[in-house]
Order: C-alpha cells, then structure tokens, then sequence
C-alpha cells in the first residue's frame, strides 16, 4: 500500500521522516505542487536536513547512520529513503487535481494546514480536502483540526476527529473517510484532562482552563509585517523572533470532539507563542470537588493519578517524569502526547462558601431542610504542567499512529 503526504512544510517532512522509518508503505509519494530549488536534489536536501531535529540520518539511524537518501531520478522524480521508495509530485496544488489515482495511492495525508473544512465540495474553485477524494483517495488523514467556516453547517457523516490514547474507536472504517488528528495541543491536552476525568468524573471537575506556551510556527513572522487586509489580530504579523506574542487556540474547541464530556465543564484555553522552534507547554489548572474536609485533594494524589496513567491504560502516550526539565529537553522525545512535570504540580484547598438560596433550580423545600443558606464546600485547584514537543516527537508521531491504523482498515 502507498502513502500519499500532501506538502512537505514541517508536519509533512516530518512525517516522510517517521514513515521512512517504520516502512509501513511500499512508497511514498509526496506532492509539492511546485518546482524547489534547482531540482531534485534540492528537494533532497531540504528532507535530509532540519534546523530544529538535525539529519535524517541521525533520526533513523543514531550517530552510526550514514547518508540516507540516494538514487535520485530527476526525471521520474524519484529516490529512496532509507531504501523506502520516495516520488515526488511538482505539478499541482488544487487537491482534485493531484494524480492520486495514477500512482495509486488510496490514503493521503493533508499537511497544508490550508483545507480544513470538511464541508467544502471537492470541487471547491481554490481546493478542498474533498479534492483528494475526487483525485482517487479513499480517506484523508488531515494535520490540523477541522474549521467549518459556515457555522450554520454541522459536522458531516464521514468525518471524524481523532486522538491515539483518547478516543481512536471513534473512527468507523465503512463511514468515515476525513479523519482530523486534532492538534499537537489538542494531543497533549486530551492526555493531561482524560486521567482527571477517569478518576474524578465530570461532576467533580467545577472547572478547568489551559494556557500553552507554544513554540513558533510557519504561519509567524520573521520580521514585522504590515497585515493583509481584513485582519483584526496585529499581533501575528509582529517578529517571532524577539516577542512573546499572545494569540489564541482552538484546543477547547476540538478536545469535545475527541472527549465530549468535556461540554460539561466550564472550560477556557490560551495560547502564547515564544521564540523558540519547537517544545512547548501546556498548563493546566483544574478546580476539583474534594470530597473529605478533613482529607481533600493534594498533590500527591494528582501526580500519582498520572504516574499510574503512564505504565496503564495511556502507556506509549503520557510519560511522567520528576525531573527537572526545561524546553530543550523534551525536543525529539520519543512518542507522548504530553510529559507531566510532576515536580511543578501544585495543589491548594480553600472552603469556597456557596448561598444555596441564589442557586437557580433548587426546590424551596430542599433549601428550608439545609437551614442555613450558605454551605462550604472544599474545593482544590490543582495545577498541572505538561511539556510536548509539538512537531516531531509527539504530534507527527501520533499522527504516524493514527494513519498505520487508518492504514491496517483499507487492506
């Protein structure tokens, strides 16, 4: 079986990366849709070669690995990695226009972070994810949430968004043919919430909100820029470089997807980009229910609920550490959604008092039998960091995971 990788920004390379080597496919056959450099070998070197995770041949084989890349077919746009045959498309950008169907690949991956709206005809005049499906795809895995720009529109039927660990049964083979896997916050997230919720349950979670201190992306700017017209955010078009730079996430959006229980709770995420190429970090700070006034939630028990969630059920996808780490450290670290700083959680109980007769709801009779209208009630704020190496180590890893599964369903 092929693989079809549409782009090779830094998810698509990096995911030529991963397939190289676990050499799942028979080829792979990536499309750039435009000419790069001064020909094939230019595009070898801009694979074999990146600033933030070193080479290539590094990444498959540790300091002993030779160079990787070879037999290069200008011509045919052709060459092998690691011996895993490589072609390479420069003709066409628009989905429906890529010749899927002529090099026979049945499963692409969407990279582009440009066609992320599932409702959008495949023969949308400036391209759609539902193009591949019209060039001769079967399914689409897509890097990147789904943004349906017509809020009246809902979800369609055959797309499904997905998180290896989380919710991956989601996916039907006979239904869906555009899978999400979410974001890399989203991925780490969904990693830092489920084992709370596992533990705890919705109604014991009062609250919750994230901020991620995330690296830089492509979309950012070296330099400052003066903004495209109609954008209200001036902020994205400032230097990367020397800024801290607030923007925003829709991870609080996309976690309902993959854990709809989520909807329950009052839930807030934010984001701010650093200058740094890549490692970022998720705070999370929770407001839970403690049951025992004379025992309430403490760090302990948060730490050891995601000490045993890393060798069980989330094993291979949240790691737990009690080191002490800082960004660089978690660059290229192999496979995990997310790894819990568990020097750095925190808990604290306060008996917050609530007046029982402001609550909406609450039958008369229930609040004569309380006596008094106000009631304390101990409730820990728990908060909880979690490092994720948002390109190469976890997101396009569990990317990799998502589409061998996607994969292993169409044989």
């Amino acid at each position: 079986m092929k693989l079809g990788i549409n782009s090779m920004g830094r998810i698509g390379k990096l995911s030529v990366w991963h397939h190289a080597g676990r050499k799942q496919f028979s080829e792979l056959v990536v499309n750039l849709g435009r000419d790069v450099g001064m020909g094939l070998s230019d595009v070898a070197q801009v694979l074999e070669k990146d600033s933030s995770y070193g080479q290539l041949e590094s990444f498959l084989h540790g300091f002993r690995g030779g160079r990787v890349i070879e037999n290069l077919d200008e011509k045919a746009g052709t060459m092998t990695i690691d011996g895993v045959p490589v072609r390479i498309l420069r003709e066409q950008r628009n989905p429906k226009d890529i010749p899927w169907r002529d090099h026979d690949v049945r499963l692409v991956v969407d990279c582009t972070g440009v066609f992320n709206d599932p409702t959008v005809e495949g023969d949308a005049k400036w391209g759609s994810m539902r193009g591949h499906l019209d060039g001769g795809a079967e399914k689409v895995l897509l890097s990147a949430p789904f943004k349906i720009k017509n809020k009246a529109l809902p979800m369609p039927d055959d797309a499904v968004t997905c998180v290896m660990g989380i919710n991956e049964e989601d996916y039907e083979p006979s239904k869906h043919q555009l899978i999400s896997a979410a974001s890399c916050t989203t991925t780490c997230l969904s990693h830092m919430i489920k084992p709370l919720l596992d533990q705890y349950g919705v109604d014991r979670i009062l609250s919750a909100s994230m901020v991620t201190v995330h690296a830089a992306t492509g979309s950012q700017k070296v330099l400052d820029a003066v903004p495209k017209a109609g954008k209200a955010d001036l902020r994205k078009s400032r230097s990367i470089l020397n800024n801290i730079i607030l923007t925003t996430t829709g991870a609080a959006k996309a976690l309902q997807l993959v854990i709809p229980e989520v909807q329950q709770i009052g839930f807030m995420a934010e984001s701010c980009r650093v200058p740094t190429s890549t490692g970022s970090l998720t705070i999370l700070t929770v407001n839970l229910q403690s049951e025992d006034r004379n025992n309430p939630i403490n760090r302990s028990d948060i730490n050891g609920i995601f000490e045993a969630a890393s060798t069980g059920a989330y094993k291979g996808y949240l790691a737990y550490t009690e080191k002490q780490n800082v960004s660089s450290d978690i660059i290229g670290f192999p496979k995990a959604a997310t790894i819990i700083e568990a020097t750095e959680t925190h808990t604290r109980t306060a008996y917050t008092r609530f007046n029982i007769g402001a609550v909406p709801g609450i039958p008369d009779e229930v609040k004569a039998s309380l006596g008094s209208s106000m009631v304390e009630v101990p409730v820990t704020q728990a908060v909880i960091y979690g490092w994720y190496d948002n390109e190469l180590g976890s997101y396009t890893n569990m990317l990799a995971d998502l589409t061998s599964k996607v994969a292993d369903t169409m044989i």
